[in-house]
């Protein structure tokens, strides 16, 4: 943390943000996906920052265009599925399925950039799946027979 503070204390306030995102879409979204709004502001944003930065022209090629398609693609598809399941389906469950998310994410970048996972992130992959078992065993309503 102390070589690079700034990144870890965004990973941090990602995490809070992420938090509050999916509540305030439980709360607020009365059963409608409002990811659509959601990608329009980012992108009125993100554009308003490329023009008063004074952004270098884009070059569009074949190749970058096809990986904007397929990137806005997957973030589309991923947040859409999101908020339908955080909407209408069991939250419990969610949060313990996102627990695999990071790992399935840096399975498939070994697999693209051609590089191995190390023993120490399999383990540390193990210990993470072990605490979600372990805190929703905690957590969940026992049944009285």
């Amino acid at each position: 943390m102390k070589v690079n503070p700034l990144s870890y204390g965004l990973a941090f306030a990602a995490a809070i943000l992420w938090a509050a995102y999916c509540s305030v879409t439980v709360k607020t979204s009365q059963g409608k996906n409002l990811v659509t709004i959601f990608f329009a502001l980012v992108a009125v944003v993100l554009w308003i920052k490329y023009f008063f930065m004074s952004g270098s022209a884009i070059n569009f090629t074949y190749d970058n265009t096809v990986t904007l398609i397929m990137a806005a693609g997957a973030l589309g598809l991923g947040y859409g599925a999101w908020n339908i399941g955080i909407i209408s389906g069991n939250m419990t469950l969610m949060a313990g399925a996102s627990y695999f998310t990071p790992v399935l994410s840096a399975f498939f970048a070994a697999l693209i950039l051609s590089t191995s996972l190390s023993f120490i992130f399999w383990q540390g992959v193990a210990m993470v799946t072990a605490g979600a078992v372990l805190c929703w065993l905690a957590t969940r309503k026992k049944q009285i027979i």
